[in-house]
């Protein structure tokens, strides 16, 4: 892939509290710079403490550029822009406790656009419980170099006045992404039944999610060679994603000349025959 500079991250709502980000393997190797957001100052001290050279971690609120109130709920991952909406909530064991808001801070926000310190956009990884749809309104500028990204999307909605999943994947797809995978869903049982005697345990309910998109797969071909290379780097080390690299690897060679294909297709190769 040879890409000719590290991969430019962001992410937008980066507290930790789901584990390691899909772009740690990027960080791990050192191929990415990270420029991430997090008013939970909390969440943001930890961030900071645990950083590389390669990370850069703010306190901004990312949303519609307007003056808001933030919800600090009695879970961090529920607290949100938006009002957690409990006659909803009260539809799943634990929801209604951890959307109780037990502190209300008026914030300013920025529009991505605006932020001086975020240039070029590669990878966009962004969690801000509901306002997803009014951050990518606010950064089409720049959402328009990006050329993979990965939303938190709810199929219910957990707060008042929060945008549908079709409504999110709409706005994206006006910028040229396609749904591509899911990196998680989050199913729950519905109450009162308990399944297990676990109020984490799900059926066939699906609540919320983690969703790939991709710039257009049928229009590679209209993507600058380093976007090429960058789309390749993280399909294949993030998401394990190796038919979207090979594709973008075979645009290039079209491009570019050269064998990168089949160089992708030996190496795939040697992987298998290391697990098998």
């Amino acid at each position: 892939m040879s890409p000719e500079r590290p991969t430019n991250v962001v992410d937008i709502g980066a507290n930790p509290i789901d584990g390691a980000p899909p772009y740690r393997p990027l960080l791990s190797a050192g191929l990415c710079r990270l420029i991430a957001f997090e008013p939970q100052l909390e969440a943001l001290a930890k961030l900071k403490a645990a950083k590389s050279e390669r990370e850069s971690y703010l306190p901004y609120v990312v949303g519609d550029g307007e003056p808001h109130t933030l919800k600090v709920c009695k879970a961090q991952g529920m607290t949100s822009l938006l009002t957690p909406n409990q006659s909803v909530l009260r539809c799943f064991h634990g929801f209604p406790s951890w959307g109780e808001v037990v502190e209300r801070l008026p914030v300013e926000t920025q529009r991505l656009d605006d932020i001086a310190e975020v240039s070029d956009i590669d990878y966009l990884k962004i969690d801000v419980q509901g306002s997803e749809l009014s951050v990518f309104q606010g950064g089409r500028r720049k959402l328009a170099e990006a050329v993979i990204l990965q939303t938190e999307i709810s199929f219910i909605p957990l707060y008042e006045r929060e945008p549908h999943f079709a409504e999110v994947d709409a706005e994206l797809r006006s910028l040229g992404f396609v749904f591509h995978t899911f990196a998680a869903l989050n199913r729950r049982a519905l109450a009162p039944m308990l399944v297990n005697n676990d109020p984490y345990r799900g059926l066939n309910q699906i609540v919320e999610g983690d969703a790939v998109y991709v710039k257009d797969f049928a229009a590679l071909g209209r993507l600058a060679p380093e976007k090429l290379r960058q789309l390749a780097l993280v399909a294949h080390a993030c998401y394990q994603s190796y038919d979207l690299a090979n594709l973008c690897l075979l645009n290039l060679d079209q491009i570019l000349g050269g064998s990168r294909q089949r160089q992708y297709g030996e190496l795939l190769a040697a992987m298998s025959a290391k697990t098998s």
